[in-house]
């Protein structure tokens, strides 16, 4: 790929004072994609006419970091009536002579900020080949995803280098795998996952995203040829906050966002934590594939489809999570600013502080959640879809109140028999303390409160508030909010939807 680097992109690398900090992120992207960083020679003229020498030999030992167009394209009529009709000035001229490399094909890319450039190339139409700084960080920022970062929970994103491999944590790794290692100071420069629990190392993930030409061949049966990630190293020791589940979620993310067809883990069953590991696999969809050969034994391999259009199981949603079904209810449901990024600190606001939400909790981790509800309607269904409203502040509701979160109904239960099966039901799945469930028990006796089993689905990018959702029909009368379960049409589903991944 050969880029070309308008005269304002050098000046703003080069310069001795950094004046955007995001030209260190693009040449990054550039190193990192092993793009051919190109200039022009009428950048080099403009450089060399600086009026202090010693900036312009300074800059001529820097652009020798950079591959000048040697044969220049010619000017064709189509680009010369274009600079005709915009040119004012000689540097609008030497613009349209840059932006002709492009417009010839000499180049594949130019990166500009200069507004009149990007005007021209609309003309010209070839604006999907010349690019504002962010526009291309944006571009392969899309094309080329880095792992799912977490803003909030005890979960961290890190390089392999930033976790002690002497950690106790690791022994059973070196027992199992000769080598490891020497495998683990290899990786470290790659991203991986951690949990501490009172500083102590709790969960570790490493996943790696593979693509059809991957050498499969010590697995039987046989791989078909499919993109794939593969979950590396997951281990989870046993404390009661969930962090499996909050460590399938982050798996699901990444292969969500690389758009993989499988999810593959090859794993021993020798110990209790890797047969638990295999028990939380199977609940999520992973089903038994086969063996995988290796110099340390015989691994079993277990694989989950991530086919998007794969059919929807709606009696156990968990089988083919995270995606959705096409044909079921939608409800939507407020729940309350105290309680909201407690049960969804993922959907977090931007007024709230990711500080006071770092803490372990079994409800924050847990992919499985409940709500509980004295709502009249009750007739949902495992496989039906729910929004979660947080309601607003009192006085400026119709701004602050905004639909954030996707879940997705795994079973409602009713008429429980005593507080001691309901505090069981709810127990760590919840944000409430047993004594706070002992309260919503008994707060009224002609109306017990039922419980609805939800897997948490999915955080709203762009978050639509009551304004919005009172406009486009979603909750058409905001003097007759719901106070509970409320159905809604797909057909508003969609319109949030359609609102909230527009970018």
């Amino acid at each position: 790929m050969k880029v070309l680097l308008d005269t304002n992109i050098i000046i703003h690398r080069e310069a001795s004072k950094v004046v955007n900090t995001d030209i260190g992120i693009l040449f990054n992207w550039l190193d990192k994609l092993k793009h051919s960083k190109y200039i022009h020679p009428l950048t080099i003229e403009e450089l060399n006419r600086n009026i202090d020498p010693k900036t312009v030999e300074t800059m001529n030992i820097k652009i020798g970091s950079y591959s000048v167009i040697k044969n220049l394209a010619p000017l064709g009529d189509t680009i010369k009536q274009v600079g005709n009709k915009i040119d004012v000035t000689p540097n609008d001229i030497n613009d349209t002579i840059i932006l002709n490399e492009v417009f010839c094909d000499r180049v594949n890319i130019l990166i500009s900020e200069d507004k009149k450039i990007h005007t021209k190339a609309s003309l010209l139409g070839i604006s999907n080949r010349v690019f504002k700084i962010d526009q291309y960080l944006e571009k392969v920022t899309a094309e080329n995803p880095e792992l799912v970062n977490y803003k909030v929970l005890a979960v961290k994103k890190v390089d392999f280098v930033q976790v002690k491999i002497e950690d106790a944590f690791f022994g059973s790794f070196r027992e199992d795998y000769q080598g490891f290692d020497k495998w683990y100071n290899k990786k470290s420069d790659d991203i991986s996952y951690a949990c501490y629990h009172n500083e102590v190392l709790s969960a570790f993930l490493y996943i790696k995203i593979e693509d059809e030409s991957e050498n499969y061949s010590d697995i039987t049966p046989a791989f078909k040829k499919k993109k794939r990630l593969k979950i590396g190293t997951f281990k989870v020791t046993s404390n009661g906050f969930k962090i499996g589940e909050r460590f399938l979620k982050i798996i699901f993310d990444n292969a969500f966002q690389y758009n993989v067809d499988e999810i593959y883990v090859t794993i021993f069953d020798k110990r209790p934590e890797q047969v638990r590991l295999i028990e939380l696999l199977e609940e999520w969809g992973f089903i038994f594939h086969g063996i995988k050969s290796t110099e340390n034994g015989n691994e079993k391999v277990y694989i989950k489809n991530f086919d998007r259009k794969q059919e929807i199981n709606l009696e156990n949603p968990k089988l083919t999570f995270p995606y959705l079904s096409k044909e079921s209810n939608i409800f939507i449901v407020p729940i309350y600013p105290a309680y909201h990024t407690e049960l969804f600190p993922d959907s977090i606001l931007r007024t709230e502080s990711p500080i006071n939400f770092t803490e372990n909790e079994p409800h924050r981790n847990a992919l499985s959640k409940v709500y509980i509800s004295r709502s009249y309607e009750r007739n949902l269904k495992p496989g039906d879809l729910i929004v979660f409203y947080r309601t607003g502040d009192q006085g400026n509701a119709i701004h602050t109140g905004v639909a954030t979160t996707i879940g997705v109904v795994e079973s409602l239960v009713d008429n429980i028999n005593d507080e001691s099966s309901f505090l069981s039901i709810c127990r760590k799945r919840s944000v409430f303390t047993d004594q706070k469930l002992s309260e919503h028990w008994n707060y009224n006796k002609k109306s017990r409160p039922f419980v609805v089993n939800f897997i948490y689905a999915l955080s709203l990018p762009k978050r639509p508030n009551l304004k919005w959702l009172n406009e486009n029909g979603v909750i058409p009368n905001i003097l007759d909010m719901p106070r509970g379960f409320r159905q809604i049409s797909r057909e508003h589903f969609l319109k949030i939807a359609q609102y909230s991944f527009q970018k």
